[in-house]
């Protein structure tokens, strides 16, 4: 054995306590690069793989680095198998073109509240002008006005216009069409009135009981709290953010607060923690049993048995399942009188995760819940038990003084380890978060959740006013400090998103730094630098044109966008603006030209002027007659004509049908056109 092999060896030896988490990183990376591709394989190839695997592990098992290198080679197959027959397993129907005026009859799976109304999930629907075999598994309208909702479980009509589920507003946005297919969900939309109710709701076992349950709750909790009080305290009981108010949703996010309305694992261990001492301290009061029995495994049990409910109140979000996972190992660690936190139970953690929802780890709650906890737990893998000397040695003043340094600690700790997904994800990063951290947690902890326990161990028989109305008094000190904190100058720092490999530069040294033990962990810290330095380093588009066209963004000469409407997808042009780490826009002018000159516009149609070429931006076919002679570039919302050959690059409705969203890069000589389609590949959730 060479110096090199030896000392190769030598090292892999002594990580041996990260060889469990870095077989849970191969199982991500084998369902990433599911997802990473641009075609979609045939389902034997992953079989394949996955029997390659067992045999070469099978055949090296005699030698270690060999075994580990098989072992992470058939962890990753199991990942890839797991997305694709994942995604296999839940094809279903999806809308092809646009229904306008349609008759949707089903049975409401749920009723959410959401700005200026509510959004049914219709399920088993039947859809007027559709065949069974064209008819989505499940269907989402959304209703505008005052009514109230229908009850889970009823049969409800409703006349409604539906759409497929939108693509991409950009290459590299959220991909709602993803998500829509591993919802089952095959049509989304808005309704002409009021939903009639033809069937009383009858509860089902399972989803519908669940979503019967999380509908009677909410109605609980916002009879007694009104207004954004009620909203926020109904989020931190299930997860539900519909009603929350869009000033107080900022206020929360640009204040770094936005965690504490998504159920994840601060409310799991309250509630956990809660459930655990009251068993246990009402089990101690009782003699014999106390001085007989396993009373603290008992306590670990209900508090198991608490937080899985707690698990389907929530309607079990990715952030919630993680957290339940290993919250409830670390239960069951307690009953079997083993150690409980530690690096392997995440890995147990995600591998669970991904096996069951392999989709998830594209998603922001998937990277930036796991990215803070395994930050977490290799800190105070290191620095618990010194602080637990400390802690011990103290009085209660020293006491709760640590708790307060525990909570910045934690804080900071968290917000820098999601710090690159926030800028990946959301393009922006709320700089005083540990500030409003250090007021709302101990707020949360120590008087918000045990109130909102008790209001839940209340509701059945009817007295949860009394707990809620005290748990409303917190949530209003919490939006107060949202509010105080979101409001100073500076508060939150726009960053357009780091590069394919920056991202993953900071997620390969992010993973080096937490998991390894020995002194090269260190070597990850560069990579995690060198990604955040590519960070709002990269180039942003000079045009952006919606998948329908009706939506069309030019740069103009300052930090803001021009768009050619203020009405017209509103959601896209949010996205465009927190990609390109802007916060200003503006229409474009009706006639004449726009503040900097660039931009001159008529009834038929826009002239754009930057980097030396000029583009036409169409609404009439009646511009094509000068534009095809002058312009560069042309986007057109008409068909353009076959003999307008001057422009070298062309956006019109056949390339945005084919393509979806595009955007462009105006050089000195010529253009750089990117679409969603073409990055995402030909794969069952892209319309072809």
């Amino acid at each position: 054995m060479s110096g090199l092999t030896r000392w190769l060896h030598e090292q892999v030896v002594a990580e041996r306590h990260s060889w469990i988490p870095w077989l849970a990183v191969a199982l991500g990376v084998g369902v990433a690069g599911y997802f990473l591709l641009r075609f979609e394989p045939p389902l034997w190839f992953s079989g394949l793989w996955f029997g390659v695997a067992t045999v070469l592990l099978w055949q090296v098992r005699h030698y270690l680095p060999a075994l580990i290198g098989a072992s992470a080679v058939l962890a990753m197959a199991l990942g890839f198998m797991a997305a694709q027959w994942r995604s296999a397993g839940v094809a279903a129907p999806v809308l092809e073109r646009s229904l306008s005026g349609v008759m949707v009859e089903g049975r409401v799976l749920g009723a959410e509240p959401a700005a200026g109304g509510f959004r049914l999930v219709v399920a088993e629907p039947a859809v007027e002008r559709l065949s069974p075999e064209q008819t989505p598994a499940l269907v989402r309208v959304r209703v505008r006005g005052n009514g109230v909702p229908p009850d889970v479980g009823s049969r409800v009509r409703i006349r409604a216009a539906l759409l497929p589920p939108p693509g991409p507003s950009a290459p590299g946005a959220f991909d709602f069409q993803r998500q829509a297919w591993f919802l089952r969900l095959g049509a989304v939309g808005f309704a002409f009135g009021q939903p009639e109710v033809v069937e009383s709701g009858q509860i089902r076992l399972g989803g519908g009981l669940v979503a019967g349950l999380r509908q009677a709750v909410f109605r609980r909790v916002t009879a007694v709290l009104d207004g954004d009080t009620g909203a926020v305290a109904a989020a931190l009981l299930m997860g539900q953010r519909g009603s929350i108010s869009e000033s107080a949703l900022t206020a929360m996010r640009d204040a770094g607060l936005a965690h504490l309305l998504a159920i994840s694992g601060l409310h799991m261990g309250l509630v956990a923690g809660l459930l655990f001492f009251a068993v246990r301290g009402l089990l101690a009061l009782v003699v014999p049993l106390a001085l007989g029995r396993p009373i603290k495994k008992w306590a670990a049990l209900a508090a198991l048995v608490g937080v899985f409910g707690y698990l389907l109140l929530a309607g079990a979000p990715v952030p919630t399942r993680r957290a339940f996972v290993m919250t409830g190992l670390v239960l069951v660690a307690v009953m079997l009188d083993r150690t409980a936190l530690s690096l392997r139970l995440v890995a147990w953690a995600a591998a669970v995760v991904l096996l069951l929802r392999p989709e998830s780890i594209v998603g922001a709650s998937f990277q930036m819940s796991f990215a803070a906890v395994l930050a977490l737990v290799a800190f105070y893998e290191v620095a618990g038990p010194r602080m637990r000397i400390w802690y011990g040695d103290s009085g209660p003043l020293r006491r709760f003084g640590l708790y307060i340094v525990g909570i910045g600690c934690t804080t900071l700790i968290a917000g820098l380890a999601t710090l690159p997904f926030a800028i990946q994800h959301f393009n922006r990063v709320a700089v005083f978060g540990v500030v409003a951290n250090l007021l709302a947690v101990p707020l949360t902890g120590l008087w918000v959740m045990p109130w909102a326990v008790l209001a839940l161990l209340l509701m059945p028989f009817g007295f949860e006013a009394l707990a809620l109305i005290p748990m409303g008094w917190g949530v209003h000190w919490i939006l107060v400090v949202a509010h105080t904190v979101a409001g100073w100058s500076g508060a939150v720092l726009l960053v357009s998103a780091m590069p394919a490999f920056g991202f993953a530069a900071v997620v390969f040294g992010g993973l080096w730094l937490c998991l390894m033990r020995r002194s090269w962990r260190w070597a990850g810290l560069p990579l995690v630098l060198l990604g955040l330095f590519t960070a709002g380093h990269g180039r942003v588009p000079d045009i952006w044109v919606t998948g329908d066209g009706r939506l069309v963004a030019v740069r103009d000469g300052g930090d803001g966008l021009l768009v050619s409407s203020g009405r017209a997808a509103a959601f896209a042009r949010g996205v465009w603006l927190r990609r390109a780490a802007l916060e200003q826009w503006s229409a474009f002018p009706k006639t004449g030209a726009s503040d900097d000159g660039r931009l001159t516009c008529d009834g038929l149609g826009c002239l754009y002027r930057a980097k030396g070429q000029i583009v036409a931006l169409v609404e009439d076919a009646a511009a094509f007659g000068d534009d095809c002679r002058a312009a560069d570039v042309i986007v057109s919302r008409v068909p353009v004509p076959r003999d307008c050959v001057r422009p070298h690059t062309r956006i019109s409705p056949r390339e945005l049908r084919v393509g979806g969203a595009h955007v462009l890069w105006l050089e000195p000589g010529g253009a750089i056109a990117a679409n969603v389609n073409a990055a995402r590949g030909r794969r069952p959730w892209v319309p072809q």
